[in-house]
Formats: structure tokens, sequence, C-alpha cells
């Protein structure tokens, strides 16, 4: 008993010392990195960025409203997510596959071209690059657009060359309503252990699933489930069939097909046991 009030105490110094931190700074802080995953018994805070109101002009949301995220399988790598405040994120966008509506956000990454654009439509509020113009620097988003905060880890890319573009790809993790949600972009090498820590917790996951052109079936099914996230979303479907990535789970996750266009998320509607749902339309 001891022990574990230890736990807590320390977990929530730690907690208390990086939200002073990221105050200090300026910076949301995120209700979704894993502050304090190697301490015996402790659990996850929920640090909702300030300031964030569940409710649009003169229309005040229901309980189920404040509570859902939509996403939507465009096309490739790119998903929409549409917030409860009608925040609208087209992911690895580049205008070949049109969201449903103009986006807020759009995040991008670049190693093929069907991951980005250079020249978006100029509505779009917030064009988000997975990588640095600038030689040796990281890219990196730190953005709060009305109820959803995006932050974003980078990992390195092969080039055409055959060598490796460091810091060339960008994991964009969106949180809104509770919940973490993470794209992991065009991922070319497993992730390490720091990497993990910057992600923290993500309950849905949009995962490439093209068995080589990203990474392999087998090492991308060990981030898969290193990350345990509740809800899993296919994407990127090239080369082989989508089975081969489905087997590589042999039960220990739920398969389930959406039955409509829109898949409705809440942190109540989550699956109890992790599910790798395949969206219509991959």
């Amino acid at each position: 008993m001891m022990l574990r009030a230890l736990a807590f105490a320390l977990s929530g110094l730690l907690l208390s010392a990086f939200a002073a931190l990221a105050q200090d700074a300026g910076l949301p802080v995120s209700q979704c990195q894993a502050i304090a995953r190697n301490i015996p018994g402790a659990m996850f805070a929920s640090l909702k960025p300030s300031g964030l109101q569940f409710a649009q002009a003169n229309k005040p949301l229901t309980l189920a409203e404040k509570e859902e995220v939509k996403i939507t399988f465009v096309g490739h790598s790119t998903y929409f997510i549409e917030s409860p405040q009608g925040v609208g994120i087209a992911t690895d966008y580049s205008g070949v596959y049109p969201p449903p509506r103009l986006p807020d956000v759009v995040t991008m990454n670049k190693a093929h071209s069907t991951h980005f654009t250079l020249s978006p439509d100029p509505g779009i509020r917030h064009v988000l690059h997975g990588w640095s113009d600038v030689p040796g620097e990281k890219a990196e988003h730190r953005l709060t657009v009305d109820d959803v905060y995006i932050r974003n880890v980078v990992s390195d890319i092969r080039s055409w060359g055959g060598g490796v573009e460091e810091n060339g790809n960008s994991i964009f993790i969106f949180e809104v309503a509770g919940l973490c949600i993470g794209h992991l972009g065009h991922l070319h090498f497993e992730l390490i252990e720091e990497q993990y820590t910057q992600i923290g917790r993500l309950d849905v996951l949009m995962v490439p699933v093209d068995g080589g052109l990203t990474m392999g079936a087998d090492s991308m099914s060990r981030v898969v489930q290193r990350l345990r996230s509740s809800l899993i979303l296919p994407m990127h479907r090239w080369g082989p069939p989508l089975d081969s990535f489905l087997a590589m789970f042999d039960g220990r996750f739920d398969i389930a097909y959406a039955r409509e266009p829109v898949i409705r998320i809440s942190m109540r509607s989550l699956p109890k046991k992790p599910t790798i749902l395949v969206p219509q339309g991959l």
C-alpha cells in the first residue's frame, strides 16, 4: 500500500511538473503522453488543453455530440477526422483524395507525392508539414484548433537514393474529446523507446498495411502491438492482400468491418478488446 501511494504521489509530481513546464512555454498540456508509464500502479491523467469549450454558437452540444469524433476513410493514407466542434482534419493530404469538405487542418508527409502537396487550397487554415525544410532540424507542431490539440513525433525515412533521411516523417497525434488518435504516416522503421514515450497513449491508431513500401507486416504488427491501441484503422493498402496483415495478429485482436462510411468513436464506445476495424473503401 505504501509503495502504491508513493507511486501515485510521484506520478502526480511528475505530471504537475510537466504541466508547469508546458504552460511556462505557452504550450497546451498533452493528455496522451505517458509521463508515468514506468511507475508501478500509476494511471494516465487527463490533462486537456485549457480554454476548450464544447459548444457551437447558439447551439449547445448534447452529451453524445460532445464525446463523439467522426472518422471517414477518404483514400490511400487520408482519413478525415471531424471533432465535436466541427474541426475537420485531413491526414497525409495530397489533394488527390478530396475529403467530404474543405479541411480546417491538413497534415502531410513527403515519402511519395500521394502524401503531400505544395499547393494546397488557400482556404485551408493550417497546413502542417511532417518534415522540416531546414537541414538538421525537426518538424515540430504543437497546435490547438478549437477543441483539438495536434502534435507530432518525427521518424526517419528511406531516401530515394537508398540512404536514410533523418526526421523525414511525422507521426501526427490528435487529442480530441478525451481520445488520443495517432496516424503513423509513411513509417519506414520500427519505433524506438524514446519515440514510444513521446507518443504516449493512443486509443485509435491509423496504420499502413502495404506490407513493404513502408515496413513489412511483421515489423508493423510489432509496432501496433507495442502501442496497445483499442482501435486500429488500416490504410495505405498496396501490394499484399489485407488478409496478410490481419493474419499477423492471430486472434489477439478482433477483426471487424465498418458498416457505414463514417466511423463514430467516443471514449465510451471504444472496444474492450483491441480491434482492427477495416473502413469502407479500403
